[in-house]
């Protein structure tokens, strides 16, 4: 099961990192008025049914579990050294690519520099209380992701750079023009991702680096797309794990436990583990542009304080 995907596209052209979208074709923000509700097409009740099957059932097996691990889940220094260079340094797709596998080979550090300024867009069919109700959820993982990484992550409708967009399947239409006003040097291959979206996927966040002669180590903007037709625990790990991926955790590995970095499913929230990566990923002396090779000393030296206790 493939829940959720990281795609990292670096820009030829410059990023637009303060989109005025067409309103005529746009979804506005949350924060602006309230917008006429539409029921679900038959398609869109469909997948919602089919998706609290597949939440009934994982639930069934044990898995996304919300309790973060315990002593049937412990880790080391070593687990931690070995995570963080699998999720931070490698990529699950090739960069611009769309869905076409990565090469394998490690990639530089990347992660933000600029405070992440959130702007969460709604579909046709998300009622008012649940927008309520998912924009509360969003900031409060928000100013947790601040302090863990000590990096601002905040609500920023005015001047966003990471766009949320919950939408249903009776938004498809609309979806890759709104992509493409946020971000108008997007490539072909990664608009792909945004047309033709099959239900295995849950949600993905895009992030976009470089442009107008940028760092393309540095994250400028980012769209995470979650599926309205979602229950809510599903919902819940979709905004844990794109968020976070979409700091500059990348990749998903199969040895990451307890960890929302694992395409298994056995954890729906963000764990202690994760909490560490992001607190790797954001301390100083990490930089972005980093090799793996030239990194590893101190990720070693970072994980060992962070086992202690330390800062």
């Amino acid at each position: 099961m493939l829940a959720g995907a990281l795609l990292l596209a670096g820009c030829d052209t410059p990023v637009a990192t303060d989109v005025t979208p067409d309103r005529a074709t746009a979804r506005p923000p949350a924060s602006s008025a309230p917008q006429v509700q539409a029921e679900p097409s038959e398609a869109s009740r469909d997948l919602a049914r089919y998706y609290g099957r597949l939440e009934a059932d994982l639930l069934a097996k044990g898995l996304l579990r919300t309790d973060g691990g315990g002593r049937d889940t412990p880790f080391a220094v070593h687990d931690l050294v070995r995570n963080f260079e699998l999720i931070a340094f490698y990529d699950e797709y090739e960069r611009g690519a769309g869905m076409k596998p990565s090469s394998g080979k490690p990639v530089p550090l990347r992660r933000w520099a600029n405070p992440v300024g959130l702007a969460v867009e709604f579909g046709t069919a998300v009622p008012p209380a649940q927008q309520a109700a998912i924009l509360q959820e969003i900031s409060g993982f928000a100013s947790r992701l601040t302090r863990i990484t000590g990096h601002p992550v905040r609500m920023d409708a005015a001047q966003p750079n990471m766009h949320i967009l919950i939408v249903g399947e009776d938004d498809n239409a609309l979806l890759p023009q709104r992509a493409r006003r946020i971000v108008p040097g997007m490539s072909a291959s990664a608009m792909s991702i945004f047309r033709t979206m099959p239900r295995n996927i849950h949600c993905f966040v895009m992030a976009f680096s470089g442009g107008n002669g940028g760092d393309p180590h540095t994250y400028r903007q980012a769209i995470v797309v979650i599926r309205a037709e979602h229950p809510e625990l599903m919902r819940q790990s979709c905004i844990h794990e794109e968020m976070a991926q979409g700091l500059g955790l990348a990749n998903d590995t199969p040895r990451a436990r307890p960890s929302v970095f694992n395409d298994d499913d056995e954890f729906a929230l963000l764990t202690n583990h994760d909490e560490l990566l992001l607190r790797m990923l954001y301390d100083p002396r990490l930089i972005p542009g980093m090799t793996l090779e030239e990194a590893r000393p101190m990720i070693r030296q970072i994980a060992e304080e962070l086992m202690r206790g330390g800062t």
